[in-house]
């Protein structure tokens, strides 16, 4: 009988924190900020709600396969299903009496789907990019013996989902008994529909040898993981920066156009390992640990904990890819 493999364990278990604290904890938004025991009980329920499907992402394209485009295409799905259906913030004009919400929502809403372009874009590549892209490129970046076989069994597997339905339950709940503002029956078919075409397209996405393309043989140097983090650095920073406009949302999606295009074209160079795309995904994490300086945390957060809350995650963010960088094996 094969044995348990204890570091499979231990990277299930890390992805199973590290998500939630890139999701909700990273920009300090919240008045948890710089409260470790709030932020600590929070993963009670962030745990399950972005870490499980996380795990669930990673564990399915590891075992069918999937290329990274088809990794963040479910990410993507999750993200869509999070803000469409679960919380519902994608179709909500005053979400949790945030009071700058109306300014994100109001220049780019589009009446007769009930949604502004700006928040759906964030809320959608966040989730895809932030809370579940990263953690995973991370994690995996830590072992890259590891990187492309399954971590978890058919019993971890159905922990997972049901760790996540009940969360997401959970908050479905709590956003029904408290917010006014709830999605329409159109709207919640229309998320599920997305959801639906995401996870086709996931599903087609097989990983390719990146040397070898079509009977071409590929070639070509790939930056150092250094300048990878750069970039996602820079790209990362250009992005949250955004306005909330319709100039914003096309530049946000330039953004993520010439980003994948550049990420697919250096991934083909047979120089290109797991450590690049840890950099990447770390170099994007620190630009979102760096937003944090500027958010403003809803509720009464003394100044001295928010900036060390600020501190702590940027410097958190660069450990983890320098510690990817350094690390050795087949990927």
């Amino acid at each position: 009988m094969k044995t348990r493999d204890p570091r499979r364990l231990a990277m299930a278990a890390g992805l199973l924190v590290l998500a939630p604290m890139c999701a909700e904890y990273v920009t300090g938004y919240d008045d948890s900020t710089g409260d470790p025991l709030a932020l600590a009980a929070g993963l009670l329920i962030f745990g399950p709600l972005y870490g499980a499907p996380a795990l669930l992402i990673r564990e399915t394209a590891r075992r069918l396969g999937m290329s990274w485009p088809g990794i963040l295409a479910l990410a993507a799905a999750f993200g869509v299903l999070q803000a469409g259906v679960v919380d519902q913030s994608m179709f909500s004009e005053g979400y949790r009496d945030i009071p700058y919400w109306e300014e994100m929502v109001r220049p780019t809403y589009v009446a007769p789907l009930g949604l502004a372009a700006h928040t759906t874009l964030s809320f959608v590549a966040g989730h895809a990019v932030w809370s579940f892209g990263v953690p995973i490129a991370l994690t995996e970046g830590l072992n890259p013996r590891l990187s492309r076989t399954p971590w978890l069994r058919t019993p971890g597997l159905v922990t997972a989902a049901a760790l996540y339905l009940a969360a997401a339950a959970l908050v479905l709940r709590d956003h029904l008994r408290t917010e006014d503002e709830h999605a329409a029956a159109a709207q919640i078919g229309g998320s599920l529909a997305a959801v639906a075409l995401l996870v086709l397209f996931a599903l087609s996405r097989r990983s390719r040898d990146p040397v070898v393309r079509n009977g071409v043989v590929r070639d070509g140097a790939a930056p150092r993981p250094i300048a990878v983090a750069a970039g996602g650095l820079v790209a990362g920073l250009v992005f949250d920066f955004l306005p909330s406009t319709w100039a914003g949302v096309a530049a946000g999606l330039t953004v993520i156009a010439l980003c994948g295009a550049a990420a697919v074209r250096l991934a083909r160079s047979p120089e290109w390992t797991i450590r690049h795309a840890a950099a990447l995904a770390a170099g994007a994490l620190t630009a979102r640990a760096a937003v944090g300086f500027f958010a403003v945390p809803l509720g009464e957060v003394p100044t001295v904990a928010k900036y060390a809350h600020n501190v702590a995650f940027v410097a958190g963010a660069v450990l983890l890819g320098v510690l990817a960088a350094r690390r050795r094996g087949a990927a």
